[in-house]
């Protein structure tokens, strides 16, 4: 990856529908240009999709939660994975290190929506011992979201 493969991705960050002739018009390629870089980013794996990025708020869920799950025993990410893929408010699922075994993003309709999910998180897999929920009060950063602030690779600190 170069700097304008760089420059490219920041383009697709701040409007997933950009034109090639637009993002190209931005930093400084034609549009067949643009439109190479693009396959070679999805063949390598460095554009893994395309998607929508809806406002939870605008299409009606109100509620979102941190879940820390600790697991009994031994079980593994595949099987985590395939357990929370089942639930539909699980918007992103990670292991991670320390105490908890997993950490699941839920967003609901409402709290009680949330108590059903968690419930479905507890029932999916037999190996889940217990879950730790933290409702989101404010979000006050959100950079893949809606309002995101754009690419800024990880090695270089955004203006400001």
């Amino acid at each position: 990856m170069d700097d304008l493969d760089r420059q490219l991705i920041g383009c697709l960050l701040e409007d997933g529908r950009a034109t090639y002739a637009a993002i190209g018009e931005r930093i400084g390629l034609s549009s067949p240009a643009v439109k190479r870089r693009m396959d070679r980013l999805v063949a390598d794996g460095v554009i893994a999709g395309f998607t929508a990025i809806l406002d939870p708020h605008l299409v009606g869920w109100t509620t979102e939660a941190y879940v820390e799950v600790h697991c009994k025993g031994t079980i593994s990410p595949d099987e985590l994975r395939a357990a929370f893929g089942r639930v539909p408010e699980v918007h992103a699922a990670a292991t991670v290190s320390g105490a908890a075994d997993a950490i699941l993003h839920i967003v609901a309709k409402d709290v009680r929506d949330l108590e059903r999910a968690l419930e479905r998180v507890r029932v999916e897999t037999d190996n889940v011992d217990r879950t730790e929920t933290a409702i989101v009060l404010s979000r006050l950063i959100d950079r893949h979201g809606p309002g995101q602030a754009g690419f800024s690779p990880p090695d270089e600190v955004p203006a400001g």
